[in-house]
């Protein structure tokens, strides 16, 4: 694991990125202080439907809002 400061990283992020993204870890450190850790992030895959049947609306979902918290919007109450 590497250690550069605050003013490398700015000056040469997109070449630490590049690193990062071949599986290096990078810590920038402030004053020889370690402060961040510069990782790569692992996608994640969308699955539709996979919190179907977990979520469920009120029946009044889409009722007016009351009358004070409409005022509050600057909304007028139908």
């Amino acid at each position: 694991m590497d250690m550069v400061n605050v003013h490398e990283a700015k000056t040469h992020l997109s070449r630490l990125l590049q690193r990062v993204s071949r599986g290096e870890e990078i810590v920038i450190a402030k004053d020889g202080q370690p402060i961040a850790k510069l990782i790569a992030v692992s996608p994640t895959q969308r699955q539709p439907g996979r919190l179907k049947g977990k979520i469920r609306m009120g029946k009044n979902f889409d009722a007016p809002l009351p009358r004070g918290i409409a005022k509050a919007f600057g909304m007028t109450a139908e």
